[in-house]
């Protein structure tokens, strides 16, 4: 009595304190009470008790349901009966509500029903009882109703805490009970109020997809009673869920199954299609027009395959799937996007095509379709194109509907690109163009121009770039006239940008081409001093252009340096961002490529000075001032350079400019080393440095790693490791390089497993455990004859068994790739030779290893890292055969059988033996993921399986 009362005042607090340090404190209170064993009896004394207010009632419910989904375990086997009664007169006496308490009420009944197997329930299985409880108790059927409703629902809840033999169980006795649970719902048909929950349990029910016979369903009177719905003043939103899934039900995939789902789809489609005058009936309720819109959009992604050869009854789907495309609801008309796609793979995919024989005959039958969609792709497209088109009031809509309707645009973008691949590219582009020209030429003579309806089309004709031929010679060439005399509305001159942006290989094949760019550069210009938003699209084309059009702007280069220059210093007219000027930094770059070696180290120069100098400027300045300026000032300029280095492909020319660099480089690496921002920066900017130059980069690079490696020893900053990195891909092998590289790599991971001793440590900083791994896998697979012999490597497997069980993704990652490589070393050429100083480190930890991975498998881990573990796991079994069998015969032998039966352990041994055996992973998948998912079942069981692997106390323990 005592606890009931705490329950209610906390809950009383919770919902009623005016402070919220007490309600969080009550919050966390009623959290840490659902998971005692004493919550089962309070809850269920408190929704037996009748003065138990709402509040109390709802929550009780919910614990009640939670801990018998989750705690079933807890109970003594006696229990279940006296639970299985309490529930079912609970279920009884809220067969009224409320709603939410019913509800929950079912649930924890069908998630007992998942815990115990048919026998055990007695009374002929849970099926059998609920009918009976209806036929004894008709007052009750709303809840035994709502029951049978969540019932197969329960199938796919993952929460329930069951083993995934009983689960499998459990679906297949509802399989077997399906006829007798449609018996039940047929006979509450009678009653004409239950009538809408009896429909959503059928639903529910169908979504089982246990094959009843097209046949039987087809003149069932739970189908003839959600079809004669649609003939009803009021939609059934029942009806509609039935109709939606007997759609799928009857969905074929392949047009062998097409006879035997026939008598159900005939009775269907019909009733479906009568309902297609009342779409764009106006009197109609809008939700009434979405559901019989979903019912459309339902046909055609079920019976695409069928709709696909064209025949006369599928294009009357067709016609009325683009009458709801038509519809001016969004929501409504992108509910056939899905179909138009799935249409289009079939139409043009050559494996549609197989079963008819040779080629001649594929391709006779391919066009044959693609002429009888020929003009429901045009109509498509002439439908969607204009539900791009700016709303007036767009500057006024919140964040998130501007943010919507962009993802608006898109989904149509998708749309046109799925014509374009149906009609061609540049039959779409002349759909597009008309609409363009009809735009234009209504505000041509207009002062108060409304530019949307030619922005909308020009963004249609920018989505389909891809599919337009750069040897288009009758619309491409107008459109390119057409742009420079559009008006300089911001909206428009941003989609005119990306537009010039994305047919720069048009503008490079196409003969008129160069008699364009001037023009189009010159709108450009503009976009760059618009908005910050045409800037930005301004820039990006600017980009698209210099390098597809590289050849032909050569020439060009004085004006082009003259556009970089005026945004880079940024003068007061250009709005383009620090972020986007490495847009026009990558577009010089590109262009700067082409040129010949002599002028290229000329004009790199002269693409480095805005940057430069400043940098210059700082560092003249004296130490002080470089030591304490705000890192912003010194990374927009230094990641400028990072993109010169990158894209600037003159291999000689970037290493004569770092090693003319490397004076304004040393004095932010020495008094900056502290500050990530910059080093982050500077490293980027070397490492791009590398990539380019590789091997005639080599004096700098040897001045560089010794000032990366000094200063690591103080600052441990994570880019000195990945910069590290990519010089061991580039000068691992060279035998010139043994000795630096070898100090260097000794010296980085030295001091790394120093720093990292203790799994705190590893959850601390898991930026430098992700660039430590990293760096230790790319020594295993470019200079093993370093990593092996080194001292480091028996000291970077113990670092990494201490960091296994780190939770962040991208460091543990790291741990398991390194570790695999480790144990993959066999299927490496060059790693071969050092296969027995790996086994003098992996043997003697073998078994801890194996434990930790088994403790990261069950729970240790989160399981979106199974993966990861797994493939760990495999590539120790296939190294190690037997030896590492028995390693995991050891682990698993620890875990209690409460947790796990010897049955689950011996089939997740014999998925590792497979292994070892030269098994596929993907064969031996199912019993790991099921021990996984076992060990992981509640809480309960998760603590007991990491209590008996101790991972945690493991990964600390030295080994000798």
């Amino acid at each position: 009595m005592e606890l009931q009362n705490t329950v209610k005042e906390a809950l009383s607090a919770l919902y009623h304190h005016p402070d919220d340090a007490v309600r969080m404190q009550a919050d966390r209170w009623l959290q840490d009470f659902q998971r005692t064993i004493d919550a089962w009896q309070v809850a269920d004394n408190l929704l037996h008790d009748p003065s138990s207010n709402q509040e109390t009632l709802i929550f009780c419910s919910q614990t009640l349901r939670s801990k018998v989904q989750r705690d079933f375990e807890e109970l003594p086997s006696e229990a279940f009966r006296p639970l299985r009664d309490s529930l079912n007169t609970l279920l009884k006496s809220f067969h009224k509500g409320p709603p939410k308490v019913r509800t929950q009420i079912s649930l924890a009944v069908a998630a007992l029903a998942v815990h115990v197997a048919g026998e055990d329930w007695g009374d002929g299985g849970i099926i059998n009882w609920i009918r009976d409880g209806m036929n004894s108790h008709p007052e009750f059927l709303p809840s035994f109703l709502e029951l049978l409703r969540v019932l197969p629902e329960e199938v796919l809840n993952y929460k329930i805490a069951v083993r995934p033999d009983r689960r499998r169980q459990f679906e297949n006795e509802l399989a077997s009970g399906m006829e007798m649970a449609l018996n039940v719902l047929t006979a509450c048909l009678n009653i004409n109020e239950l009538t809408e929950q009896v429909l959503e349990a059928f639903a529910s029910w169908l979504r089982l997809r246990h094959r009843i016979p097209a046949s039987t369903l087809a003149s069932h009177p739970l189908v003839l009673t959600a079809l004669s719905s649609l003939s009803a003043d009021i939609l059934s939103e029942a009806s509609v869920n039935v109709i939606s899934e007997l759609i799928h039900y009857t969905a074929v995939r392949n047009l062998s199954e097409v006879a035997s789902q026939m008598p159900l789809i005939q009775v269907i489609v019909p009733r479906v299609m009568g309902q297609k005058a009342q779409l764009l009936d106006p009197s109609k309720d809008e939700e009434d027009v979405k559901a019989i819109a979903r019912l459309f959009a339902d046909m055609g992604d079920a019976y695409v395959e069928l709709i696909a050869t064209g025949s006369d009854e599928s294009m009357m789907i067709v016609h009325a799937l683009l009458e709801v495309c038509s519809h001016p609801e969004f929501d409504i008309a992108s509910m056939t996007f899905n179909f138009w796609h799935n249409l289009q793979i079939i139409l043009t995919e050559r494996d549609s095509y197989v079963a008819y024989g040779n080629e001649a005959s594929i391709e006779a039958e391919r066009s044959r379709r693609l002429q009888v969609f020929r003009s429901s792709y045009e109509s498509l497209v002439s439908l969607v194109s204009v539900k791009v088109e700016y709303p007036h009031d767009y500057s006024d809509l919140s964040r998130e509907d501007q943010k919507d309707f962009k993802q608006t645009r898109y989904a149509v973008a998708d749309v046109l690109i799925d014509a374009a691949l149906v009609l061609g590219g540049d039959a779409t582009l002349r759909i597009l163009y008309m609409k363009l020209v009809e735009a234009v030429s209504c505000f041509r003579n207009n002062e108060h121009t409304d530019c949307r309806p030619a922005e909308a089309a020009l963004y249609g004709i920018r989505a389909i770039s891809d599919y337009v031929s750069v040897v288009e010679g009758e619309v491409m060439p107008q459109v390119m006239s057409l742009l420079p005399k559009l008006p300089h509305q911001p909206q428009l001159l941003h989609t005119v940008c990306l537009t010039i942006g994305a047919y720069s290989k048009w503008l490079d094949a196409a003969p008129s081409g160069l008699s364009f760019l001037p023009a189009l550069i010159d709108i450009l210009v503009s976009g760059m001093s618009m908005s910050e938003d045409s800037a930005a699209a301004a820039a990006l084309a600017f980009r698209h252009i210099c390098d597809d059009c590289k050849k032909k702007l050569c020439g060009s280069l004085d004006g082009l340096f003259q556009i970089y220059q005026r945004a880079v210093i940024g003068e007061s007219a250009f709005k383009v961002s620090a972020e986007d000027s490495l847009h026009l930094v990558e577009a010089l770059s590109m262009v700067i490529t082409e040129l010949p070696s002599e002028h290229a180290k000329k004009a790199l120069e002269a693409l480095c000075l805005p940057d430069v100098t400043p940098l210059q400027d700082i560092i003249n300045q004296g130490p002080l001032v470089l030591g304490q300026k705000p890192a912003r000032e010194l990374t927009v300029h230094i990641d400028r350079l990072a993109n010169i280095f990158r894209h600037v492909n003159h291999p000689e020319a970037v290493a004569d400019a770092v090693q003319r660099l490397w004076p304004i480089f040393k004095p932010i690496f020495d008094l900056r080393a502290w500050d990530m921002r910059s080093m982050e920066s500077l490293c980027r900017a070397c490492k791009n440095a590398v990539r380019t130059s590789k091997t005639l980069m080599g004096v700098t690079v040897g001045v560089m790693l010794e000032e990366i490696q000094g200063l690591y020893k103080q600052h441990h900053q994570p880019c000195f490791l990945y910069l590290s990195s990519e010089v061991i891909k580039m000068f691992g092998s060279d035998p010139s390089c043994t000795e630096y590289l070898k100090n260097l790599i000794e010296s980085l991971f030295s001091h790394t497993t120093c720093v990292l001793t203790k799994i705190q440590d590893f959850t601390s900083r898991p930026d430098i455990v992700d660039d430590c791994f990293l760096l230790a896998s790319r020594c295993i697979r470019y200079c093993p004859q370093l990593f092996f012999p080194s001292p480091v490597f028996p000291s970077l497997v113990d670092c990494s068994m201490i960091g296994i069980t780190v939770q962040h993704r991208e460091a543990s990652k790291s741990i398991l790739n390194f570790l695999s490589d480790v144990f993959d070393l066999a299927n490496s050429s060059q790693g071969k030779g050092y296969l027995s100083i790996r086994d003098s480190v992996i043997i003697p930890r073998g078994a801890i290893i194996t434990r930790l991975l088994v403790a990261a498998l069950t729970g240790a881990l989160p399981s979106s890292r199974l993966e990861t573990v797994t493939y760990a796991l495999l590539a120790l079994v296939r190294a190690y055969g037997v030896q590492a069998l028995e390693w995991a015969k050891e682990s698993v032998s620890l875990i209690p059988s409460t947790a796990v039966t010897e049955v689950e352990k011996s089939r997740f041994l014999k998925a590792l033996s497979d292994a070892a055996s030269g098994a596929a992973i993907n064969g031996v998948m199912i019993p790991i993921e099921e021990l996984s998912e076992v060990c992981r079942r509640n809480r309960s069981v998760q603590e007991i399986v990491q209590g008996a692997l101790r991972p945690f106390e493991l990964n600390i323990v030295p080994v000798s």
